[in-house]
């Protein structure tokens, strides 16, 4: 199965892809779309939405795994995320790829087991799970995060059906 994990924003979007096969998780590339800020939002939003659809067009991931909006410091900033998440939403649909969407603070907690961690800490979390190199991009450890937490889920969702289907045999 390929997980797309996406980091959304209006001017920087992350992205991290992974591949799981049973319990193990193997990065397949990650990285950093950006925007010109001085581009208007509504130009942005056209880019963001080509450069996500080429995401799909070349990974062909089977779910997205994509960060619930959350009002930091800005309501500007915010609300310029909740368009990109729209945006990336409406590509995964196109794509017939499968949306799930996580709160920061529940990634944080289940990657590092704190809902609070900064960013740095959760990027070298993500480096050891997938024995990668730096990552550059918090943006895209970021997104990287969100495929793997989603790949963890997926296991303990697939548990909880084969133990329930052992106690109906």
């Amino acid at each position: 199965m390929i997980i797309l994990g996406i980091d959304p924003g209006s001017r920087f979007l992350g992205y991290g892809v992974v591949s799981v096969q049973g319990t193990k998780m193997t990065p397949i590339d990650y990285g950093v779309l950006k925007f010109d800020p001085d581009v208007p939002l509504s130009e942005r939003l056209q880019s963001i939405g080509l450069g996500v659809r080429e995401l799909f067009d070349r990974y062909k991931p089977e779910h997205l795994s994509l960060e619930k909006i959350f009002l930091g410091k800005n309501a500007d900033s915010a609300f310029k995320m909740g368009h990109a998440r729209g945006v990336v939403i409406y590509e995964s649909l196109l794509a017939n790829c499968k949306v799930y969407e996580y709160a920061t603070r529940v990634v944080k907690k289940g990657i590092t087991g704190n809902g609070g961690a900064e960013k740095e800490h959760v990027r070298l979390v993500v480096r050891n799970m997938l024995q990668i190199g730096p990552v550059k991009s918090l943006d895209a450890s970021d997104a990287l995060a969100m495929a793997c937490f989603h790949a963890t889920q997926l296991r303990m969702i697939d548990l909880k059906q084969r133990s329930k289907q052992q106690e109906l045999a």
